[in-house]
């Protein structure tokens, strides 16, 4: 180990949901190393995932060219970049961790380009760009593997060893503020059920009318009230789909139940309302893995999905997943009994 003090700077370049279940390293290298420096390089996509995650001392992130924001040019992201990249190499990190199950040439090439003293990573069979990372992790796939289990065991190759803690989100104070004066328009407080409609694989949809029929059953069962979530924009956009539509029908169906419309444009948003839900009510995706990180009991629906690999961690849930792998063939008896199971897990 590199001295009584090292420094990490630990790279994930993917989606929210895996991003997520990256933070049982950051905890895990705090608790082993209470005085290390312990940085991490995202991209702006999910960065939001880390924010106030008290183990790490610094996010850097970078923008990828498909997710720049209008009227920034392709050259001036990756002039940005670099620049980043630059500052990055002036700290002088003692590890750079490779986070990603399995081997990552564009991770390497950006923990080249910071010139840690070393890189720690999985490597695969004979690649010659696996010379490039010294302390190599030959990756073995085991298909039993949680995917915060499969990346977790880098650290390994550090002493760390063991199953990883539970995952980590943190809701900005300020969002969270606007998010609880919205919830207030539902009267006074009980118990809230975070309803989230979106998926991004067809697989994973469940129709607006059953939402609405759960809605109007665990609202009258359990005298709770709910925040539902979607990604705003026409359904029918073929960058960026959204549930206007969707929510609109289920909120038309709903006048009846406390229920408060919560569309998030951003991801600082949606972590701010799931943290204020009791339970949460949502299919395979980012938003169930943010549920997780926040410590909120699951009820999930997955399609074509491995929920061996990506079930919520760290947490209560039910998880359904019919034989035809269609959310859609999973009927409102079923969610509703799927939530009570939920409810005497954690009462």
């Amino acid at each position: 180990m590199a001295g009584a003090q090292p420094s990490f700077l630990v790279i994930r370049r993917d989606n929210i949901g895996d991003l997520v279940c990256t933070t049982p390293i950051f905890r895990s290298l705090r608790e082993h190393f209470p005085s290390a420096r312990i940085c991490a390089l995202v991209n702006s996509y999910n960065a939001a995932v880390l924010q106030g995650n008290p183990d790490i001392d610094e996010v850097f992130s970078y923008t990828k060219a498909k997710h720049r924001p209008q009227g920034q040019s392709v050259p001036g992201v990756y002039l940005e970049r670099i620049k980043m990249l630059a500052r990055l190499r002036a700290m002088h990190f003692d590890y750079a961790i490779l986070a990603t199950p399995g081997f990552q040439k564009r991770s390497l090439l950006l923990a080249r380009m910071v010139r840690p003293h070393h890189i720690l990573g999985f490597t695969e069979g004979e690649s010659p760009a696996s010379r490039h990372v010294d302390i190599g992790v030959p990756f073995i796939p085991l298909p039993h593997l949680h995917e915060a289990e499969d990346v977790f065991r880098l650290l390994q190759a550090l002493g760390i060893s063991g199953n990883p803690p539970a995952a980590s989100v943190h809701a900005d104070i300020a969002e969270a503020g606007r998010a609880r004066s919205c919830l207030t328009q539902t009267g006074e407080s009980r118990f809230t059920i975070g309803i989230h409609i979106s998926a991004r694989k067809p697989s994973q949809r469940w129709p607006a009318e059953r939402f609405s029929a759960l809605i109007h059953m665990l609202g009258e069962q359990h005298d709770a009230r709910f925040m539902l979530f979607w990604s705003p924009g026409d359904e029918n956009n073929p960058l960026h789909p959204g549930d206007d539509k969707k929510a609109a029908e289920i909120m038309r169906t709903t006048k009846d139940a406390a229920i408060v419309a919560y569309p998030t444009h951003r991801l600082e948003e949606l972590i701010a309302g799931l943290s204020l839900c009791d339970a949460v009510v949502c299919s395979d995706g980012g938003a169930m893995h943010l549920a997780a990180g926040l410590g909120k009991p699951i009820l999930c629906f997955f399609g074509q999905s491995d929920a061996v690999r990506w079930r919520p961690w760290g947490v209560p849930y039910m998880l359904l997943q019919p034989e035809s792998r269609e959310v859609m063939d999973i009927s409102v008896n079923a969610a509703q009994a799927g939530f009570n199971r939920l409810l005497s897990k954690i009462s």
